[in-house]
């Protein structure tokens, strides 16, 4: 997973093909038990996804421009589009079937 170190970064990383990105932080708990079975889902079924971290702790103005004020947020794009977005409390089956039809639906 990739950790978004600026505002430019997290712009030009939400412009890729297909991204999907998890709003966090170090203080949260959900948050980082989320990444690694992020991590997994991608790597096995999702190979042509981007997958990346915002620390809002580390970039707080990143996360309010993006409107994100709770966490875990977790949003997926495909074209730089929104498709898809979780807030505190999803489950990654449900994320990765909606996933699925959303790529299924882009061709």
């Amino acid at each position: 997973m990739h950790g978004i170190g600026s505002e430019q970064e997290l712009a030009q990383w939400l412009q890729r093909p297909v991204a999907l990105v998890l709003w966090g932080g170090a203080h949260c708990g959900v948050c980082q038990a989320l990444k690694p079975r992020l991590q997994e889902m991608v790597a096995n079924g999702f190979p042509e996804v981007a997958l990346a971290s915002v620390d809002c702790a580390a970039l707080p103005a990143a996360c309010a421009q993006q409107g994100v004020f709770t966490l875990p947020v977790l949003r997926f794009f495909i074209a730089g589009k929104l498709v898809l977005e979780y807030g505190r409390s999803f489950g990654l089956a449900q994320v990765g079937e909606e996933m699925r039809a959303a790529l299924a639906r882009m061709g």
